[in-house]
C-alpha cells in the first residue's frame, strides 16, 4: 500500500500533558481514512499534528517518503494539504464571497456554489453570522477551490442537516476517486462513507484498532457497544 502522509511514533504535549503518545498513521491516497474516539482521544491532535498546526515533541511527519516535520502550516498548505478544523474554520469579519475568493486562486468559485447552492443567497452576509451548518459549508468549499492532495477535515457534517450531510460526505468520497487523501475525525461512523473506507480508533491518545471500517463495525457491534465506544 502507498502513503502519502504519515505520522510515525508521534507525540504532542500541551503543556504538561501528553495527548499523542507515539501514534503511528499511514495515510494512502484517493481514500477516505477516519479517526474515531471520544472526545479528548486524540484524533483532532492527529490532524493538527498532519496540519503542522501543533509541534511534534517527539516522532515524524513523512509526506510522500519526505520528512517534513519542521515544515510549517503554511508551507504544508501550498504544498496541498487542506485543513479544515472544527472550529474557526472561516474568516468571521469577510463576507461569504470574500471567504470563497480567499479559497479560489483563479477567481471561479462556481464548485462551491454547486455543491453548496445554499451558500448563493449568503454570498453578501458576513461568515461569523452564519448558522454552524452555514459555516461548515463555507468552510468544505475552500477544499473544492483548490486541487488539494491531503484533506484534512474535523467532524465536517457537524450542524448540517442530514440531506446536506450525506451530500458531503459524497463530495468528500469523490475527491479520493481523484486520488486525493482524506482524513476525517469523527466521534462515530458517519452513513456515506465509500467503500474500502480505513478506520482508526483513538483512545487516550493512542491507537486501538486500525483497519477497515466495516471490520471496525463489525466488531463494535459483537462487543455490544455503539461505534467509536461512546457509551
Amino acid at each position: 500500500m502507498s502513503v502519502e502522509i504519515a505520522l510515525r511514533a508521534a507525540r504532542v504535549r500541551y503543556g504538561p500533558l501528553e495527548a499523542l503518545h507515539g501514534v503511528d498513521l499511514p495515510v494512502p491516497p484517493g481514500t477516505v481514512t477516519v479517526l474515531l474516539g471520544r472526545n479528548g482521544s486524540g484524533r483532532t491532535t492527529v490532524l493538527r499534528a498532519l496540519a503542522g498546526t501543533v509541534p511534534l515533541s517527539a516522532g515524524r511527519v513523512l509526506w510522500r517518503g519526505e520528512d517534513v516535520t519542521r515544515l510549517r502550516a503554511h508551507r504544508r498548505a501550498r504544498r496541498g494539504l487542506c485543513f479544515v478544523p472544527d472550529r474557526r474554520a472561516v474568516y468571521a469579519t469577510l463576507t461569504v464571497a470574500e471567504n470563497l475568493a480567499l479559497g479560489a486562486p483563479a477567481g471561479d468559485v462556481a464548485p462551491a456554489l454547486g455543491a453548496y447552492p445554499e451558500l448563493r443567497p449568503l454570498l453578501p452576509r458576513r461568515a461569523g453570522t452564519l448558522s454552524g451548518g452555514e459555516q461548515r459549508m463555507l468552510a468544505l468549499s475552500r477544499v473544492l477551490l483548490t486541487p488539494a492532495r491531503v484533506v484534512l477535515a474535523d467532524e465536517p457534517a457537524l450542524g448540517m442537516s442530514p440531506g446536506v450531510a450525506a451530500r458531503t460526505y459524497a463530495l468528500l468520497g469523490a475527491l479520493c476517486a481523484r486520488g486525493a487523501a482524506v482524513v476525517l475525525a469523527e466521534q462515530r461512523p458517519p452513513d456515506g462513507l465509500p467503500r474500502g473506507t480505513l478506520a482508526h480508533e483513538l483512545r487516550r491518545g493512542a491507537l486501538s484498532f486500525s483497519g477497515e471500517l466495516t471490520e471496525f463495525t463489525s466488531r463494535a457491534s459483537g462487543e455490544g457497544r455503539p461505534p467509536s465506544g461512546r457509551a
